[in-house]
């Protein structure tokens, strides 16, 4: 799968979305439209968020998962947690 591009390759500013399509009945939408914020995160982060959410939440149920400690898994959600607060700043 390719990965959406959320910075411009020119500047390093961040991209928005400016059109969006429909396969199906082939509408067109265009503006300007912001990423939503876990689109900004790396692949490996997004997937952690989902399998976070997945799991209910659950450190635990994560560690177990990915086969790493607690502490581990708490500091990678923590890491997350820094890279959003970083974002959205």
């Amino acid at each position: 799968m390719k990965k959406l591009p959320v910075k411009c390759p020119s500047c390093s500013d961040s991209l928005k979305v400016s059109q969006l399509s429909c396969e199906a009945c082939e509408t067109l939408i265009s503006g300007s439209f912001d990423l939503p914020v876990l689109a900004n995160l790396p692949r490996e982060d997004q997937s952690f968020v989902l399998d976070f959410v997945l799991s209910g939440g659950s450190l635990k149920k994560m560690a177990t998962q990915l086969n790493k400690s607690y502490p581990t898994v708490r500091n990678m959600l923590d890491e997350i947690i820094e890279k959003l607060n970083q974002i959205q700043n």
